[in-house]
């Protein structure tokens, strides 16, 4: 809006009134001539900035037109990309920061009652959580593990047969645009999240989580497993020597760090194609 003293005065009556007002009503709230009014109103119109509204005439003649100032709603996608830039450029910090924040943000929701003790009260918390959290989860337990192995690779897994992992496929994420250009903040901070309602549940030391995004266009997948072997070294957290995309890890105690990766080429090729 240029520097215009009358619009930004009028635009303040618009926001605070509880329902449109006309020009004839607007030029005698400022004290301004109908004309000038008019004038202001027909900028601040161009600029998206007010809204008409055809309204009932006063006895007869034509309808007047009652003017009402656009609402803004926050931009959140804009505000988390915003946020996503300040972490800086080390991939390392930036999913370290991000699994830290996606921790926190576990601690302060409910948690629910549900214990876990098994692999598949494992993937019952998860399930809820991405529910509640919109990201559509879908579980085809005849795809489990071997549909993992085969669309993103099994690199850096405790070793286990298919009744100790499980896969669940993500078909919708709140913040899918961003995370196809910062992945490694996106989807941290949501293995984060997961860690930390796993760990609250009873899971601590006895569930490896990872998230393989994009390994369809429009699907992420979560892969929970079961730590057989604690005698695994965790992954660090950081790009790997000739690897497509970093490994996001946080160590945890007595267990398998969880991973995000992408260790398919082809799977890596067809995230970079989406970005």
């Amino acid at each position: 809006m240029s520097d215009s003293w009358p619009r930004r005065r009028l635009l303040a009556i618009l926001r605070g009134a509880s329902e449109p007002l006309d020009a004839q009503e607007l030029a005698r709230i400022t004290g301004q001539h109908v004309t000038t009014v008019r004038f202001h109103l027909d900028v601040l119109t161009k600029e998206s900035l007010v809204r008409q509204f055809q309204q009932p005439p006063r006895g007869r003649g034509r309808p007047r037109i009652g003017y009402s100032a656009v609402q803004r709603s926050v931009g959140y996608q804009e505000l988390a990309q915003v946020l996503a830039d300040q972490l800086g450029n080390d991939p390392r910090r930036r999913s370290d920061a991000a699994i830290t924040a996606g921790r926190a943000w576990g601690a302060k929701l409910d948690a629910g009652d549900h214990r876990v003790e098994t692999l598949e009260d494992a993937k019952d918390v998860t399930m809820t959580l991405l529910s509640e959290l919109g990201f559509a989860p879908e579980r085809d337990a005849a795809k489990d593990a071997a549909s993992l192995r085969d669309s993103v690779g099994g690199g850096g897994r405790a070793t286990g047969g298919p009744e100790e992992q499980v896969e669940i496929r993500m078909t919708a994420c709140p913040l899918r645009e961003l995370a196809r250009t910062h992945s490694e903040v996106v989807c941290g901070v949501h293995l984060g999240l997961i860690e930390e309602v796993l760990d609250r549940n009873g899971g601590r030391g006895t569930i490896s989580a990872r998230l393989h995004p994009f390994v369809e266009p429009e699907l992420c997948v979560a892969h929970l497993e079961m730590i057989t072997r604690r005698d695994v070294t965790p992954v660090a957290v950081g790009a790997d020597a000739g690897a497509e995309e970093p490994t996001l890890a946080t160590p945890s105690a007595g267990r398998v760090a969880p991973q995000l990766r992408n260790s398919d080429p082809n799977v890596a090729k067809q995230s970079a194609q989406q970005w």
